[in-house]
Protein backbone atom coordinates (compact mmCIF):
# COMPACT_ATOMS: atom_id res chain seq x y z
CA UNK A 1 0.00 0.00 0.00
CA UNK A 2 2.85 2.36 0.85
CA UNK A 3 4.40 1.71 -2.57
CA UNK A 4 1.09 2.40 -4.35
CA UNK A 5 0.55 5.55 -2.27
CA UNK A 6 4.05 6.77 -3.11
CA UNK A 7 3.56 6.25 -6.84
CA UNK A 8 0.19 8.00 -6.68
CA UNK A 9 1.74 10.93 -4.88
CA UNK A 10 4.51 11.21 -7.47
CA UNK A 11 1.92 11.11 -10.29
CA UNK A 12 -0.20 13.79 -8.60
CA UNK A 13 2.84 16.02 -8.08
CA UNK A 14 3.91 15.55 -11.70
CA UNK A 15 0.45 16.50 -12.97
CA UNK A 16 0.19 19.44 -10.61
CA UNK A 17 3.65 20.77 -11.35
CA UNK A 18 3.19 20.21 -15.08
CA UNK A 19 -0.14 22.01 -15.30
CA UNK A 20 0.99 24.68 -12.86
CA UNK A 21 4.24 25.18 -14.74
CA UNK A 22 2.41 25.64 -18.04
CA UNK A 23 0.00 28.08 -16.43
CA UNK A 24 2.84 30.03 -14.80
CA UNK A 25 4.77 30.14 -18.08
CA UNK A 26 1.92 31.61 -20.11
CA UNK A 27 0.70 33.87 -17.33
CA UNK A 28 4.19 35.26 -16.74
CA UNK A 29 4.89 35.75 -20.46
CA UNK A 30 1.54 37.46 -20.92
CA UNK A 31 2.29 39.77 -17.98
CA UNK A 32 5.70 40.69 -19.37
CA UNK A 33 4.21 41.58 -22.75
CA UNK A 34 1.42 43.61 -21.17
CA UNK A 35 3.86 45.50 -18.99
CA UNK A 36 6.89 46.13 -21.19
CA UNK A 37 5.72 45.90 -24.82
CA UNK A 38 5.36 49.35 -26.36
CA UNK A 39 2.02 50.61 -27.66
CA UNK A 40 0.33 48.68 -30.44
CA UNK A 41 3.00 45.95 -30.54
CA UNK A 42 1.20 44.06 -27.74
CA UNK A 43 -1.45 42.68 -30.09
CA UNK A 44 1.25 41.45 -32.46
CA UNK A 45 3.42 39.89 -29.74
CA UNK A 46 0.73 38.08 -27.71
CA UNK A 47 -0.05 35.41 -30.37
CA UNK A 48 3.64 34.55 -30.57
CA UNK A 49 3.83 34.25 -26.79
CA UNK A 50 1.34 31.37 -26.93
CA UNK A 51 2.65 29.87 -30.17
CA UNK A 52 6.35 29.85 -29.31
CA UNK A 53 6.32 26.85 -26.89
CA UNK A 54 4.42 24.75 -29.42
CA UNK A 55 6.77 25.83 -32.23
CA UNK A 56 9.79 24.94 -30.10
CA UNK A 57 8.35 21.49 -29.39
CA UNK A 58 7.69 20.97 -33.09
CA UNK A 59 11.23 22.03 -33.89
CA UNK A 60 12.74 19.67 -31.31
CA UNK A 61 10.54 16.63 -31.97
CA UNK A 62 9.77 17.04 -35.69
CA UNK A 63 12.07 19.39 -37.59
CA UNK A 64 15.32 18.39 -35.88
CA UNK A 65 14.76 14.60 -36.25
CA UNK A 66 13.89 15.16 -39.92
CA UNK A 67 17.16 17.02 -40.53
CA UNK A 68 19.11 14.33 -38.67
CA UNK A 69 17.43 11.62 -40.76
CA UNK A 70 18.37 13.41 -43.99
CA UNK A 71 21.94 13.74 -42.70
CA UNK A 72 22.23 10.04 -41.76
CA UNK A 73 20.82 9.00 -45.15
CA UNK A 74 24.02 10.29 -46.77
CA UNK A 75 26.28 7.86 -44.88
CA UNK A 76 27.15 4.19 -45.31
CA UNK A 77 25.97 1.24 -43.20
CA UNK A 78 28.19 2.11 -40.24
CA UNK A 79 27.41 5.85 -40.53
CA UNK A 80 31.12 6.61 -40.85
CA UNK A 81 31.78 7.28 -44.52
CA UNK A 82 29.92 9.96 -46.44
CA UNK A 83 28.39 8.39 -49.58
CA UNK A 84 26.15 11.21 -50.80
CA UNK A 85 23.15 9.99 -52.80
CA UNK A 86 24.37 6.40 -53.07
CA UNK A 87 21.75 5.11 -50.63
CA UNK A 88 18.99 6.76 -52.65
CA UNK A 89 20.31 5.23 -55.88
CA UNK A 90 20.36 1.82 -54.20
CA UNK A 91 16.80 2.28 -53.02
CA UNK A 92 15.62 2.90 -56.58
CA UNK A 93 17.69 0.12 -58.18
CA UNK A 94 17.44 -2.69 -55.61
CA UNK A 95 15.13 -5.54 -56.66
CA UNK A 96 13.55 -5.90 -53.21
CA UNK A 97 12.89 -2.17 -53.07
CA UNK A 98 11.22 -2.38 -56.48
CA UNK A 99 8.90 -5.00 -55.03
CA UNK A 100 8.19 -2.74 -52.04
CA UNK A 101 7.38 0.21 -54.33
CA UNK A 102 5.05 -1.95 -56.41
CA UNK A 103 3.27 -3.29 -53.33
CA UNK A 104 2.89 0.17 -51.83
CA UNK A 105 1.31 1.38 -55.07
CA UNK A 106 -1.06 -1.58 -54.96
CA UNK A 107 -1.94 -0.73 -51.37
CA UNK A 108 -2.54 2.93 -52.27
CA UNK A 109 -4.93 2.06 -55.09
CA UNK A 110 -6.65 -0.86 -53.37
CA UNK A 111 -7.10 0.52 -49.86
CA UNK A 112 -7.92 4.11 -50.84
CA UNK A 113 -10.27 3.15 -53.65
CA UNK A 114 -11.88 0.30 -51.74
CA UNK A 115 -12.42 1.97 -48.37
CA UNK A 116 -13.54 5.34 -49.76
CA UNK A 117 -15.88 3.75 -52.31
CA UNK A 118 -17.40 1.38 -49.76
CA UNK A 119 -17.64 4.14 -47.17
CA UNK A 120 -19.45 6.42 -49.63
CA UNK A 121 -21.76 3.63 -50.79
CA UNK A 122 -22.70 2.70 -47.23
CA UNK A 123 -23.13 6.36 -46.23
CA UNK A 124 -25.55 7.01 -49.11
CA UNK A 125 -27.52 3.78 -48.71
CA UNK A 126 -27.70 3.85 -44.91
CA UNK A 127 -29.02 7.41 -45.06
CA UNK A 128 -32.22 6.04 -46.63
CA UNK A 129 -33.20 3.47 -43.98
CA UNK A 130 -34.76 3.81 -40.53
CA UNK A 131 -32.34 1.42 -38.81
CA UNK A 132 -29.35 3.45 -40.00
CA UNK A 133 -27.43 3.33 -36.65
CA UNK A 134 -27.30 -0.48 -36.63
CA UNK A 135 -25.28 -1.12 -39.81
CA UNK A 136 -23.14 1.96 -39.19
CA UNK A 137 -22.26 0.74 -35.70
CA UNK A 138 -21.32 -2.72 -36.96
CA UNK A 139 -19.18 -1.30 -39.78
CA UNK A 140 -17.48 1.23 -37.49
CA UNK A 141 -16.63 -1.35 -34.78
CA UNK A 142 -13.33 -2.46 -36.39
CA UNK A 143 -12.03 1.09 -35.81
CA UNK A 144 -11.87 0.21 -32.10
CA UNK A 145 -9.34 -2.55 -32.86
CA UNK A 146 -5.64 -1.80 -33.24
CA UNK A 147 -3.84 -2.79 -36.41
CA UNK A 148 -1.95 -5.48 -34.50
CA UNK A 149 -5.14 -6.85 -32.94
CA UNK A 150 -6.90 -6.90 -36.31
CA UNK A 151 -3.91 -8.69 -37.85
CA UNK A 152 -4.04 -11.41 -35.19
CA UNK A 153 -7.77 -11.87 -35.81
CA UNK A 154 -7.30 -12.14 -39.57
CA UNK A 155 -4.32 -14.45 -39.16
CA UNK A 156 -6.74 -16.97 -37.68
CA UNK A 157 -9.25 -16.28 -40.47
CA UNK A 158 -6.55 -16.90 -43.11
CA UNK A 159 -5.05 -19.90 -41.27
CA UNK A 160 -4.05 -22.76 -43.59
CA UNK A 161 -3.82 -26.49 -42.96
CA UNK A 162 -2.94 -29.15 -45.56
CA UNK A 163 -5.76 -30.75 -47.51
CA UNK A 164 -7.43 -33.60 -45.64
CA UNK A 165 -6.89 -32.11 -42.18
CA UNK A 166 -9.28 -30.03 -40.09
CA UNK A 167 -9.15 -26.35 -41.04
CA UNK A 168 -9.02 -23.85 -38.18
CA UNK A 169 -9.17 -20.84 -40.53
CA UNK A 170 -12.64 -19.51 -41.25
CA UNK A 171 -12.05 -18.92 -44.96
CA UNK A 172 -10.47 -22.29 -45.61
CA UNK A 173 -13.19 -24.00 -43.59
CA UNK A 174 -15.75 -22.44 -45.93
CA UNK A 175 -13.67 -23.26 -49.02
CA UNK A 176 -13.23 -26.91 -48.08
CA UNK A 177 -16.90 -27.28 -47.13
CA UNK A 178 -17.73 -26.28 -50.70
CA UNK A 179 -15.51 -29.07 -52.02
CA UNK A 180 -12.43 -27.05 -52.97
CA UNK A 181 -8.81 -27.34 -51.84
CA UNK A 182 -7.65 -25.09 -48.98
CA UNK A 183 -5.84 -21.92 -50.06
CA UNK A 184 -2.64 -20.53 -48.58
CA UNK A 185 -3.91 -16.95 -48.41
CA UNK A 186 -0.67 -15.57 -46.99
CA UNK A 187 1.67 -17.78 -49.01
CA UNK A 188 0.30 -17.59 -52.54
CA UNK A 189 2.02 -14.60 -54.13
CA UNK A 190 -0.89 -13.98 -56.49
CA UNK A 191 -3.32 -13.23 -53.66
CA UNK A 192 -1.41 -12.57 -50.42
CA UNK A 193 -1.08 -8.82 -50.98
CA UNK A 194 -4.80 -8.61 -51.74
CA UNK A 195 -5.50 -10.56 -48.54
CA UNK A 196 -3.52 -8.01 -46.52
CA UNK A 197 -5.19 -5.10 -48.30
CA UNK A 198 -8.61 -6.54 -47.37
CA UNK A 199 -7.69 -6.18 -43.68
CA UNK A 200 -6.92 -2.49 -44.12
CA UNK A 201 -10.15 -1.92 -46.04
CA UNK A 202 -12.06 -3.67 -43.25
CA UNK A 203 -10.48 -1.35 -40.69
CA UNK A 204 -10.72 1.90 -42.65
CA UNK A 205 -14.18 1.67 -44.21
CA UNK A 206 -15.90 2.67 -40.96
CA UNK A 207 -13.81 5.83 -40.69
CA UNK A 208 -14.59 6.80 -44.29
CA UNK A 209 -18.27 6.03 -43.81
CA UNK A 210 -18.66 8.26 -40.74
CA UNK A 211 -17.09 11.34 -42.33
CA UNK A 212 -18.81 10.88 -45.69
CA UNK A 213 -22.15 10.23 -43.99
CA UNK A 214 -21.83 13.53 -42.11
CA UNK A 215 -21.07 15.28 -45.41
CA UNK A 216 -24.06 13.68 -47.14
CA UNK A 217 -26.37 14.71 -44.31
CA UNK A 218 -25.04 18.26 -44.58
CA UNK A 219 -26.35 18.68 -48.13
CA UNK A 220 -29.40 21.00 -48.05
CA UNK A 221 -32.54 18.96 -48.69
CA UNK A 222 -34.02 21.86 -50.68
CA UNK A 223 -31.48 21.22 -53.43
CA UNK A 224 -32.32 17.51 -53.54
CA UNK A 225 -36.06 18.16 -53.61
CA UNK A 226 -35.70 20.79 -56.34
CA UNK A 227 -33.72 18.33 -58.47
CA UNK A 228 -36.39 15.66 -58.05
CA UNK A 229 -39.12 18.12 -59.00
CA UNK A 230 -37.13 18.93 -62.15
CA UNK A 231 -37.21 15.25 -63.05
CA UNK A 232 -33.66 14.27 -62.08
CA UNK A 233 -33.12 10.57 -61.42
CA UNK A 234 -31.41 9.30 -58.27
CA UNK A 235 -28.29 8.58 -60.31
CA UNK A 236 -28.19 12.12 -61.65
CA UNK A 237 -28.70 13.51 -58.16
CA UNK A 238 -25.79 11.43 -56.88
CA UNK A 239 -23.35 12.29 -59.67
CA UNK A 240 -24.30 15.95 -60.23
CA UNK A 241 -25.27 17.13 -56.75
CA UNK A 242 -24.09 14.80 -53.99
CA UNK A 243 -20.58 14.12 -55.28
CA UNK A 244 -19.69 17.76 -56.15
CA UNK A 245 -20.97 19.02 -52.80
CA UNK A 246 -18.97 16.49 -50.76
CA UNK A 247 -15.84 16.55 -52.93
CA UNK A 248 -13.79 18.32 -50.26
CA UNK A 249 -14.76 15.69 -47.70
CA UNK A 250 -13.89 12.91 -50.13
CA UNK A 251 -10.49 14.50 -50.65
CA UNK A 252 -9.87 14.77 -46.90
CA UNK A 253 -10.86 11.15 -46.36
CA UNK A 254 -8.77 9.99 -49.32
CA UNK A 255 -5.77 12.02 -48.16
CA UNK A 256 -5.99 10.61 -44.65
CA UNK A 257 -6.23 7.08 -46.02
CA UNK A 258 -3.29 7.61 -48.38
CA UNK A 259 -1.12 8.91 -45.54
CA UNK A 260 -2.10 5.90 -43.45
CA UNK A 261 -1.30 3.50 -46.27
CA UNK A 262 2.09 5.07 -47.01
CA UNK A 263 3.29 4.20 -43.52
CA UNK A 264 1.51 0.83 -43.21
CA UNK A 265 3.70 -1.54 -41.22
CA UNK A 266 1.78 -3.34 -38.46
CA UNK A 267 -0.38 -5.52 -40.69
CA UNK A 268 2.50 -6.62 -42.92
CA UNK A 269 4.86 -7.27 -40.00
CA UNK A 270 2.36 -9.36 -38.00
CA UNK A 271 0.92 -11.31 -40.92
CA UNK A 272 3.95 -12.08 -43.10
CA UNK A 273 6.93 -10.04 -41.80
CA UNK A 274 7.31 -8.80 -45.38
CA UNK A 275 8.05 -12.27 -46.74
CA UNK A 276 6.49 -14.06 -49.73
CA UNK A 277 6.48 -10.91 -51.84
CA UNK A 278 4.56 -8.70 -49.36
CA UNK A 279 7.33 -6.21 -48.58
CA UNK A 280 6.28 -2.54 -48.32
CA UNK A 281 8.38 0.58 -47.80
CA UNK A 282 7.87 0.82 -44.04
CA UNK A 283 8.67 -2.85 -43.43
CA UNK A 284 11.76 -2.57 -45.63
CA UNK A 285 12.87 0.52 -43.72
CA UNK A 286 12.49 -1.43 -40.47
CA UNK A 287 14.61 -4.31 -41.80
CA UNK A 288 17.33 -2.03 -43.13
CA UNK A 289 17.65 -0.18 -39.84
CA UNK A 290 17.09 -2.86 -37.20
CA UNK A 291 17.85 -6.17 -38.95
CA UNK A 292 20.69 -5.19 -41.30
CA UNK A 293 21.89 -2.19 -39.23
CA UNK A 294 22.14 -0.10 -42.39
CA UNK A 295 20.93 3.17 -40.92
CA UNK A 296 21.84 5.19 -44.01
CA UNK A 297 19.65 3.15 -46.34
CA UNK A 298 16.83 2.98 -43.80
CA UNK A 299 16.97 6.76 -43.37
CA UNK A 300 16.88 7.19 -47.16
CA UNK A 301 13.62 5.22 -47.29
CA UNK A 302 12.22 7.38 -44.48
CA UNK A 303 13.11 10.53 -46.42
CA UNK A 304 11.38 9.17 -49.53
CA UNK A 305 8.23 8.50 -47.50
CA UNK A 306 8.37 12.08 -46.22
CA UNK A 307 8.73 13.42 -49.76
CA UNK A 308 5.77 11.31 -50.88
CA UNK A 309 3.56 12.98 -48.28
CA UNK A 310 4.31 16.57 -49.36
CA UNK A 311 2.46 16.55 -52.75
CA UNK A 312 -0.59 15.03 -51.08
CA UNK A 313 -0.74 17.81 -48.51
CA UNK A 314 -0.23 20.50 -51.20
CA UNK A 315 -3.11 19.01 -53.21
CA UNK A 316 -5.26 18.95 -50.11
CA UNK A 317 -4.61 22.63 -49.34
CA UNK A 318 -5.29 23.70 -52.94
CA UNK A 319 -8.56 21.77 -52.98
CA UNK A 320 -9.78 23.56 -49.86
CA UNK A 321 -9.23 26.91 -51.56
CA UNK A 322 -11.42 26.03 -54.55
CA UNK A 323 -15.13 26.85 -54.55
CA UNK A 324 -17.47 23.89 -54.35
CA UNK A 325 -18.61 22.97 -57.89
CA UNK A 326 -22.32 22.44 -58.46
CA UNK A 327 -23.65 21.70 -61.89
Amino acid sequence: MTHIFGRGLVAALAIGLGCGGVFALFYGANGLVERFAPGNSKNRLLPWVYLTPALLLLAVYLVLPTLVTIYISCFDARSQAFVGLTNYLTVFTDKTMGEAFRNNLLWLVGVTGGSVSLGLLIAVLADRVRYEPVPKTLIFLPMAISFVGASVIWKFIYAFRPAGTAQIGLLNAVVTSLGFEPVGWLVERSINNLALIAIMIWLQTGFCMVLLSAAVKGIPQEIIEAARLDGASEGQIFWRITLPLIRSTILVVSTTTILLVLKVFDIVYVMTAGNQGTEVLASRMFKEMFSFRHYGRGSAIAVLLLLAVIPIMVLNIREFRRPTPLR
